[in-house]
């Protein structure tokens, strides 16, 4: 015979705070949702179009059967050493980039310095510097990445002794500042806030003890 069995179910504010520990438990397991970081790489490849990066891109397969160019972003994160962030791509001058960083973002002294740098090293090798960013290995960090600086120059001039490091260096910076960015959002998205917006806007039930309930 079938039976019938009542049990009296929760909101999430109703819960005990030992029974909100475990409802936050069960939701953080399910979030942050697929391509969170979608915004971070947005704003990443606006940073580096100010900057003079042209990202590579690779082809992705879509469900229609098309492609669409996918840009060369990787990271791995956020709890192991050697987790980072890194990307390919080709950099040159870019006129204007330092008032231009700061008119995009006019409070981050980190991409205002890397812009600085870039500038200063070009100025010094009259604007000709330019460089190829490549991925390396099967781990995703700024060490990862093989920067191979040139100079245009029409009588082969070299170019000046520091500017290899110096751009390796403000590159591989670009690279850190993304890993921030993506583990700021990360946090924010687990977050014991929003974690319990997240239950609340979707009117998640549970039993007395924090259990999903349905």
């Amino acid at each position: 015979m079938p039976e019938i069995i009542c049990t009296t179910v929760y909101q999430f504010p109703e819960l005990s705070d030992v029974a909100k520990e475990k409802a936050r438990s069960w939701y953080r397991e399910l979030s942050p949702h697929d391509d969170w970081w979608d915004a971070v790489y947005e704003d990443f490849q606006r940073i580096c179009e100010i900057l003079g990066v042209r990202l590579k891109t690779s082809p992705v397969r879509l469900m229609g059967g098309g492609t669409r160019a996918k840009p060369c972003i990787w990271f791995s994160g956020f709890w192991s050493q050697g987790d980072g962030a890194c990307f390919e791509g080709y950099w040159s001058h870019a006129k204007g980039a330092t008032a231009s960083i700061r008119d995009y973002a006019p409070t981050d002294a980190m991409l205002h310095g890397i812009a600085d740098r870039l500038q200063a090293i070009q100025r010094r090798n009259f604007y000709k510097l330019a460089a190829e960013v490549s991925h390396r290995g099967r781990y995703y960090h700024e060490y990862t990445m093989s920067v191979d600086v040139t100079r245009d120059s029409p009588t082969w001039q070299p170019p000046t002794a520091d500017a290899e490091e110096i751009v390796t260096d403000a590159l591989r910076d670009i690279a850190r500042w993304l890993y921030r960015q993506l583990e700021a959002e990360y946090d924010h998205l687990t977050s014991d806030e929003a974690i319990e917006e997240g239950i609340i806007v979707n009117e998640y039930t549970f039993t007395e003890a924090g259990r999903r309930f349905g």
